[in-house]
């Protein structure tokens, strides 16, 4: 169907058309991701071994032969794994989790032929690439104009990279990632003093002013585009905690002079089933109450939120109902599957119209890219397709215009702006 220009959109299937041709075209901003550039070199995973080994498939495997021992499987290599999960989930029964699928559709985007003998075409394929030709690839089939990636800097692989000035490709955004920071402060009190911050675990004044600039000195090396953790279920703010008073006396503040939202993602509960390793956490209904705390307390800091467990996404839509400080994104690790992210992002389109961003991919995997924002595409279209279609029953005629402005808004502008990205 073919709509000119600047026209009305007068009935639901014109609507529904131009609005599927919006959302496919219109390029995504992916704000929260574990990839990497390519100048991290071993950082950026990618490719069918570390694709067919994501920890999904890890804890499925485990699921589908108990017999299997965790210790066991991880002896094993990279391929050795990636070939038994293929077999034991791909060949011995039929795909149909939202893990197994996405590899057939990441297959089915790069053109590979999912085999039933084993993996090696599909290994061939991606060997023929350059790590920096293969980003090109995936990001250029994704739709993806960049990615946000999680930069640590405790971790003793990536550190060195940002001291060191690497020259990160444009396209990879950096968010600094407090969480061992934040909670287990005095555990890296340690390492902080070796490297020349005069911390202790307390909340004396010396250790107020080092850790802020510990912060602020990351933030200089990353230039980030927002602050990030992961957070337990319950966490104690206000309270007499070294917890609360780093929240309240370093990062709240240093957030606020630096123009930088705060990214908190409550709800994990760490190596519930520990011989899993990262496929062993697990979940739990968080106490949302301290969000509320923080987004009354600090008006003028920003926070984006997505929370792990179902049960709460009905009350992070009040919340931001109340709080224009408080930006809910995505449908975060355990919720994206297709029934649960139509269902949450139905619901913020009727408590928060469009003032949210419906999905982010999470992805460790590069490949990943092409499968989650394939399989949520459709879920937008559907959703907001229905929204429209109610408006036009109503009497209400959408423009091209607006809907193109508004799958940008949703796809990427949201997020730029509540950055201070535009």
């Amino acid at each position: 169907m073919s709509i000119e220009p600047g026209c009305s959109l007068r009935t639901e299937a014109e609507v529904r058309a131009y609005l599927g041709e919006a959302v496919a075209r219109t390029p995504i901003v992916d704000l929260h991701t574990h990839l990497y550039a390519p100048c991290f070199r071993d950082l950026l995973l990618y490719g069918v071994d570390e694709l067919v080994t994501y920890h999904y498939l890890i804890a499925e495997v485990h699921r589908a032969d108990p017999t299997l021992r965790p210790a066991a499987f991880y002896a094993l290599s990279k391929q050795q794994q990636a070939d038994l999960i293929w077999k034991t989930l791909f060949v011995d029964r039929l795909p149909v989790s939202e893990a197994c699928r996405g590899i057939i559709t990441v297959f089915g985007k790069l053109g590979i032929e999912p085999d039933r003998d084993g993996l090696d075409n599909a290994r061939a394929f991606t060997a023929q690439f350059t790590p920096e030709q293969y980003v090109d690839k995936i990001l250029g089939l994704a739709n993806v104009s960049s990615v946000v990636m999680t930069n640590d800097p405790f971790d003793e692989m990536e550190r060195p990279i940002w001291v060191a000035g690497g020259d990160i490709d444009p396209r990879f955004l950096p968010a600094l990632r407090i969480d061992t920071f934040l909670l287990r402060f005095a555990e890296v009190v340690p390492k902080l003093q070796l490297w020349g911050y005069q911390v202790a675990a307390d909340t004396s004044t010396q250790t107020l002013s080092e850790a802020r600039r510990f912060l602020t000195d990351w933030i200089d090396i990353m230039q980030p585009v927002y602050l990030a953790a992961s957070m337990p279920p319950q966490f104690p703010v206000p309270s007499d905690t070294l917890q609360s008073w780093l929240t309240e006396q370093v990062i709240v503040p240093v957030c606020r002079e630096r123009n930088l939202p705060w990214a908190v993602m409550p709800g994990v509960r760490r190596a519930l089933n520990p011989a899993l390793g990262q496929a062993g956490d697990g979940l739990a209904t968080s106490d949302l109450r301290w969000i509320e705390y923080l987004c009354a307390t600090y008006p003028e800091n920003r926070f984006m939120i997505t929370v792990l467990a179902r049960e709460n996404q009905h009350e992070l839509c009040i919340i931001a109902r109340k709080f224009g400080n408080l930006l809910p994104f995505g449908c975060w690790w355990f919720l994206n599957n297709p029934s649960l992210i139509e269902e949450m992002t139905r619901m913020r389109f009727e408590l928060l119209g469009l003032s949210h961003i419906p999905q982010h991919s999470d992805c460790r995997i590069l490949d990943q890219l092409l499968y989650k924002w394939e399989h949520f595409r459709p879920i937008l279209t559907r959703v907001m397709g229905d929204k429209l279609a109610d408006l036009v029953h109503a009497g209400w005629q959408p423009t091209k215009a607006e809907v193109d402005r508004d799958v940008e808004r949703l796809l990427a502008g949201n997020f730029k702006a509540f950055a201070g990205l535009d």
